[in-house]
């Protein structure tokens, strides 16, 4: 390949692993910049990223498995109310994630909820942003952050709102038909929740729902090379050249940091050390000690064929484990697909969705099944929870929007496929006595989307 074309490839390369691997961090989501969520790109084209910037709090109990622990920290929450058909319009639960939750984010989910005459409410992830019971993120003080205490987190902020909502429409007693949203690990809470409470949710939306821990993620890296194509997988392979160094050390500075607005600093294990990190940066200790102790996703270069250097090993994970949050941090991924199950997860009236070039699909659930359906997006540029989010996945898209998306038939496709379950659900839960009052004729009077 000669120098020109190969510079080029090597650029269309770093921008697909950018675009697909939700940023460069070795096991990390892709993590949003700490500006996020106010000022900057809040408002594009006089159309707001964020549905709702307005902060609510509740009190959260620290340690849901132990009745004589009775310590609480204060959980920050969004609540939107613009699309409600009240009082009898459904609950829509959307899960925030490994980030700082700094609103309600304007994606397609607002579409649906306004053809369902929806609310939307907004829990932030425990330890996440301004949600933190520690000022100090000691291992000793992170015991309490993983996966099964943040869907009891889900479970009481459902009751605590319930009731704040009966209270402001003066009903006693009611309970509203919630259905479920997350992406990515919040995806897979959403499927986890339904699985733990079916009896608190009609449903939940796994959009790109990682369910399956994964010890070594050599798919990850399978997937970006197939989706590379041969001449930018070659580019991956060689980088030993200068000039290929400098192409991409370019690439990275002007998008991953410049337009992308993601930071380097989580690559440095002092950095990681840091137990009192602004809130901004908190997100980068926290969702590696999730990953240490409950998920993996070790992302470590295949056998044969791969895209990744051997250098980035099982052990160098370890190492990075261990030097970050001492002996005894391991993750144990058998216990975690023991007990949610992984991609043989047991419930029912769970959609998954994913994106035909997201790396990630491999730890998703992709078997469909009449009470686990799930559907594949295929086209070019369809990644990360391309159903919420259109593509590609940032910058945001308002509502979702679908046209920027190489073939915006498939993805408009899946979307009607999962606006159909959404509409059957919640009928079914309205037939076995949720909103006992409504007046909404066949199933939800939803518009054709």
């Amino acid at each position: 390949m000669g120098s020109g074309s190969t510079r080029a490839a090597t650029a269309a390369a770093a921008l697909l692993l950018l675009m697909l691997a939700r940023g460069g961090e070795s096991v990390s989501f892709w993590l949003p910049p700490p500006s996020a969520g106010v000022g900057g790109e809040g408002f594009l084209g006089g159309a707001s990223r964020y549905l709702t910037l307005d902060e609510r709090w509740m009190n959260q109990t620290l340690d849901h498995f132990n009745p004589t622990d009775h310590r609480q920290f204060k959980q920050r929450y969004y609540e939107f109310l613009d699309y409600y058909r009240a009082p009898n319009g459904p609950i829509f639960l959307k899960i925030c994630g490994e980030a700082s939750c700094n609103g309600i984010s304007n994606d397609y989910l607002a579409v649906m909820a306004k053809k369902f005459g929806a609310a939307i409410v907004s829990p932030e992830h425990r330890y996440y942003g301004k949600s933190s019971p520690f000022d100090s993120l000691t291992t000793e003080n992170l015991q309490f952050l993983s996966s099964k205490q943040a869907l009891f987190d889900l479970a009481v902020f459902r009751q605590y709102y319930q009731e704040t909502l009966n209270a402001k429409y003066n009903r006693s007693g009611a309970d509203s038909s919630w259905f479920v949203f997350g992406g990515s690990y919040a995806g897979a809470l959403s499927a986890w929740f339904r699985l733990k409470f079916p009896h608190l949710t009609c449903g939940s939306l796994a959009s790109s729902g990682v369910v399956l821990a994964v010890y070594n993620f050599t798919d990850f890296d399978k997937q970006i090379g197939d989706s590379a194509g041969p001449e930018c997988k070659e580019a991956l392979q060689e980088k030993n050249g200068t000039d290929l160094v400098e192409t991409f050390a370019s690439y990275v500075k002007d998008y991953y940091i410049g337009k992308f607005g993601a930071s380097v600093a989580s690559y440095d294990q002092q950095y990681l050390k840091n137990t009192t990190p602004a809130i901004a940066e908190s997100a980068y200790r926290l969702w590696w000690y999730q990953v240490c102790s409950e998920v993996a996703y070790f992302q470590v270069a295949p056998k044969n064929d791969s895209v990744r250097s051997p250098k980035i090993d099982t052990r160098y994970h370890l190492d990075l484990c261990r030097n970050v949050f001492g002996e005894g941090v391991y993750p144990d991924v058998f216990m975690t697909n023991l007990y949610y199950g992984g991609t043989r997860i047991a419930g029912s009236k769970i959609v998954f969705a994913n994106g035909s070039q997201d790396p990630w699909r491999h730890a998703s659930k992709q078997k469909s099944s009449e009470e686990l359906p799930s559907y594949l997006i295929e086209c070019k540029n369809c990644g990360h929870c391309s159903d919420l989010s259109g593509c590609p996945q940032a910058p945001s898209n308002i509502e979702g929007d679908s046209s920027k998306c190489s073939s915006p038939e498939a993805l408009n496709k899946v979307r009607k496929q999962i606006v159909d379950h959404i509409d059957l659900w919640l009928s079914e839960c309205q037939e076995q006595g949720h909103d006992k009052e409504p007046s909404l004729g066949s199933r939800w009077n939803i518009a054709t989307i």
